[in-house]
C-alpha cells in the first residue's frame, strides 16, 4: 500500500500568536473577576496625561457592558507620574464604583501610591512594593523631574547660602533654578499630600470603627489625624532617600501602622493574579510595549 504523503490539512483554524496571547489574557482577567465578584482592569505603565483618557475608556467599557456591578479591582503597575491624571482616575472609578480594591503585582510608586491610597483595600504580597510620594513634574529641558527631590536640592543650596558656606559651583547651580518651576514641584507635592490624606480617611479608613489595642470608637479627626501621618511619613525624602526606593506591606504596617491585604492569605485570588500578571508582563516586553491597560469589555490596550 503506498505511504500517503498528502500534506495534513488541520481540523482547527489556525490562530495567531497575538491573537492567542490576547485572548488568554482576556480570560485570565475574566477568571480574577469571577473570583473577586467584581469588575477589574489591568493598567501598567506611566501615569501621565492620557492615562486619565485610557482609564476613562476601560471604565466606561465595563459600566456599559454590566449594568450593577459597585465593586472594582484595578491590578496596578507602574514608576508613578503626575498627580492631576492620578486624581482624574481616581474621581472616575469613584463616579462608577462604590467599592475599590487594588492590587500591586510588583510595584506602584509615587503616584501610583497616592492612588492605591484612593482604594478601599489595597493587596500586595512579600515582593509587592508602594513607594515615597514624589510626583513628577515635566521640567522645561522635557525631562521628567521628581518634585520631592528637585525642592530638597533646592532647600540645601538655600540653607548653604543663608549659612555662608555654599561654594561658587553650588552658586552657579543655585541660579541655573527657575523659580516657576519651583512653585509648580511645590504644588505638585502639597496636592499628591492632600489627595493621599482625603482618600485616606474617605475610602481606606472608611470601615475603620475601633481602635486596635484599646477597642475606642474611632471618629473622624482620628481618622484625619492618622492619614496626616501616613502623609507625612511617606512625603519624607530624608526618611526614604530615594524616588524609587520600595516599601513592602510589612513596612508600611509596621512604620505606618497601615494594613494591607496579604495577597498570600487570598491563595485563589493571589494564583490568578500571578498568572495574569507574568503572561501581560512578558507579552509587554515581546512587543516593546511602554503601556498595556485591559478590560475584558475593551480588550487589550498596549503601546
Amino acid at each position: 500500500m503506498a505511504e500517503d504523503t498528502s500534506p495534513v490539512v488541520p481540523t482547527e483554524p489556525l490562530v495567531r500568536t497575538d491573537d492567542f496571547i490576547q485572548r488568554e489574557l482576556t480570560q485570565r482577567l475574566k477568571n480574577i473577576e469571577a473570583q473577586s465578584d467584581s469588575h477589574a482592569i489591568s493598567f501598567n505603565g506611566p501615569l501621565i496625561s492620557g492615562a486619565d483618557d485610557i482609564f476613562r475608556q476601560l471604565i466606561e467599557d465595563l459600566s456599559n457592558s454590566q449594568v450593577g456591578q459597585k465593586r472594582l479591582t484595578v491590578l496596578l503597575t507602574t514608576y508613578g507620574g503626575q498627580v492631576e491624571p492620578v486624581q482624574r482616575v481616581a474621581e472616575t472609578i469613584r463616579h462608577f464604583y462604590n467599592e475599590v480594591w487594588f492590587v500591586v503585582p510588583n510595584h506602584a510608586y509615587s503616584a501610583g501610591t497616592v492612588l492605591v491610597m484612593s482604594g478601599d483595600r489595597i493587596y500586595m504580597d512579600y515582593y509587592s512594593r508602594l513607594g515615597p510620594i514624589d510626583p513628577q513634574v515635566l521640567g522645561a529641558n522635557g525631562n521628567w523631574v521628581p518634585a520631592i527631590g528637585y525642592l530638597r536640592r533646592w532647600d540645601e543650596l538655600l540653607t548653604k547660602a543663608n549659612n555662608g558656606t555654599i561654594t561658587t559651583a553650588e552658586v552657579q547651580i543655585m541660579l541655573g533654578f527657575d523659580q516657576a518651576e519651583l512653585y509648580q514641584y511645590e504644588q505638585a507635592t502639597q496636592q499628591s499630600i492632600e489627595l493621599l490624606k482625603t482618600w485616606l480617611a474617605e475610602y481606606k479608613f472608611r470601615d475603620w470603627s475601633k481602635t486596635e489595642t484599646r477597642g475606642e470608637n474611632v471618629t473622624s479627626d482620628m481618622k484625619a489625624d492618622r492619614a496626616e501621618e501616613i502623609a507625612s511619613i511617606l512625603s519624607d525624602a530624608d526618611r526614604w532617600h530615594s524616588h524609587g526606593h520600595g516599601i513592602s506591606k510589612d513596612v508600611l504596617y509596621r512604620d505606618l501602622n497601615l494594613r494591607i491585604d496579604g495577597l498570600e492569605e487570598h491563595p485563589n485570588l493571589y494564583e490568578l493574579v500571578k498568572q495574569y500578571d507574568k503572561l501581560s508582563a512578558d507579552y509587554m516586553r515581546k512587543m516593546g510595549a511602554s503601556v498595556a491597560a485591559h478590560a475584558v469589555a475593551s480588550g487589550l490596550i498596549m503601546f
